[in-house]
Parts: C-alpha cells; sequence; structure tokens
C-alpha cells in the first residue's frame, strides 16, 4: 500500500511539473509572438512602396495558408496542434492589420473631420473610416468559425475572437476619449484617422470594458487549472488567455501616464533622412513646424 502511495505521488508531482512547463513555454511563447508580430507590421508599413506590396502579398498567402492550417489542426486534440491554431489565428489576424495599417483596406472616409464634428456625425464618419476593414475581419471571423464548427481544438477561434472583440474595445475607447491615443503608431498615409479619436482621462465605458476582460480571463485560468484538463487544454487556454491578458494591459495604457510606444520604439523610429532632405529643412523656418503641428500631444487633458 505504501509504495503505490509513493508512486500515487510521485506520479502527481510529475503531472503537476509537466503542466507547469507546459504552462510557462505556452506564456513565453504567447507574449514574444504578439510582441515581435506587432513589431512586423509597424516596420513594414514604414518601408518603401515596393515592399509594401510584396508584404501584402506574403501576407495574403500566409492568411490563406493560415485558414488552411486552422482546418487541418480543427480536430487535432495534442500540444502541438493548440500551438499551431494559435499560430495560425495570429496569421490570419496579421493579414487583417497589415492590410489595414498598410492602406488597402480601410474604408470610404479617407480625410479628417472637423473638430467641432460631434456626435452621430463623429460617429458615421469614423465608421465610414474603418467600415471595409471591419468587414474584412468578420468576414475572416466567420470562415474561420465555419472551419472549426464542431470541432475539439477551439485554440484558434478562441484566440481570433479574443483579438477581434479587444481591438473593437479598443477603437471605441479611442473614439469616446482616452489620455493615450497611441497615434506614433499610425503610418502618415493613415494620420487622418487620429481626427477621429478623443484625448481625455477617462470615458464611461472603458472600466466596463476592462472588468468584462478580466472576468473573462479568470474563467480561462479557472479553466486551466482544474485537475481533470488534459495537457493541450491547459496550454490552449494560456496561449488564449495571455493574448486576452495582454488586450488588458494594452486598455491600461490608453488611460495611464505611460509611454505605449516603449516596448516597440525599435520598429516606429523614423527613417533616417538623407543629405538632400536634411539641406531642404534647413531652409524651413523655424516656426513653421509649430503652425503644421496640429496634434502637439502636450496639451492639457481634460
Amino acid at each position: 500500500m505504501y509504495a503505490w502511495f509513493l508512486l500515487g505521488k510521485f506520479v502527481t508531482e510529475h503531472h503537476r511539473e509537466l503542466r507547469m512547463t507546459d504552462t510557462f513555454v505556452a506564456l513565453g511563447f504567447a507574449i514574444f509572438i504578439w510582441w515581435f508580430s506587432t513589431g512586423i507590421v509597424i516596420v513594414l508599413n514604414r518601408m518603401s512602396q515596393t515592399t509594401i506590396i510584396l508584404s501584402l502579398v506574403i501576407s495574403s498567402m500566409l492568411g490563406i495558408g493560415a485558414l488552411v492550417g486552422l482546418a487541418h489542426t480543427a480536430h487535432q486534440t495534442g500540444v502541438t496542434g493548440a500551438y499551431c491554431a494559435f499560430t495560425c489565428a495570429l496569421l490570419a489576424w496579421g493579414w487583417n492589420e497589415l492590410s489595414f495599417l498598410t492602406g488597402w483596406i480601410t474604408g470610404p472616409q479617407k480625410t479628417a473631420i472637423l473638430q467641432s464634428t460631434q456626435g452621430w456625425p463623429r460617429f458615421v464618419a469614423s465608421f465610414n473610416a474603418v467600415v471595409w476593414h471591419e468587414m474584412a475581419i468578420l468576414l475572416v471571423g466567420v470562415a474561420i468559425i465555419v472551419i472549426t464548427w464542431d470541432a475539439p481544438n477551439q485554440v484558434g477561434t478562441g484566440t481570433y475572437l479574443v483579438l477581434w472583440i479587444m481591438r473593437t474595445s479598443a477603437k471605441l475607447n479611442l473614439f469616446f476619449g482616452v489620455r493615450n491615443l497611441s497615434e506614433e503608431f499610425l503610418p502618415t498615409h493613415l494620420a487622418y484617422l487620429e481626427s477621429f479619436f478623443k484625448r481625455r482621462r477617462m470615458n464611461a465605458f472603458f472600466p466596463f470594458a476592462v472588468v468584462f476582460a478580466s472576468v473573462c480571463l479568470w474563467l480561462l485560468v479557472n479553466f486551466a487549472n482544474h485537475p481533470m484538463v488534459t495537457p493541450s487544454q491547459v496550454v490552449g487556454s494560456v496561449l488564449v488567455g495571455t493574448i486576452l491578458a495582454l488586450a488588458i494591459v494594452e486598455h491600461l495604457m490608453l488611460v495611464l501616464p505611460l509611454d505605449t510606444t516603449a516596448l516597440w520604439r525599435w520598429a516606429i523610429q523614423k527613417p533616417h533622412k538623407s543629405k538632400v532632405e536634411e539641406a531642404l529643412d534647413a531652409y524651413v523656418p523655424a516656426r513653421l513646424s509649430t503652425h503644421l503641428d496640429t496634434h502637439d500631444k502636450s496639451f492639457q487633458v481634460n
């Protein structure tokens, strides 16, 4: 009896160690992919037009491959299947992000609005600025749901839905008003989108969004800690939960007095000017730049 007790204790401890290892590996993988892929998208949008077109072609091919990969992994119940489904969902989402930030799929509203535009006209103009992008996200999301419908591996679907819901929440918060607009992430050809943002300390929608996301995160953590879940379910929950946790952190960075560009400064740094450009800049009066900068971040927050 004592021998069986020791064997059972050893198996339990070994199972616990394996679960902890799976958890930390999945956590690190999700954080790195989130940070690195975001930086790559930012870098690509600041390169030449030829590079942008090439990146769109490659991203579209990867997006199609991601849908095929999700269909292939939908019925895989192993740890590898969870990682593959997670990666495929990120590739599909990456296509949405890149197609938007390059200006390929945005909306019919491509000009800034007057600061005096308020209420319903402001909402309509803001929606028209991104409506085609939102439709693309919807179509890709529906495709993923159909592909993985009633399949045991829902990691890809869960990842995409978390990205979709939390990104929509972030857009609404930018519309209602937050402290940090993160306009540094916008490429030059999308600078007009800043006119749809509002800068204020807080908005009424923000706390509800963060609380709802936090409750969902707690449910995922609680599920991952259940003793009856399989290793693949633990990994899948950690991957999706980490993306949700990072999205919550991104939300908090919208209202906290922090530098939102610190993690991706290597990606958003401006390219070095040529000697000709520097020579031309030397002839521009210093006071002219103060008139051109209509989005000075130093103004007081309401």
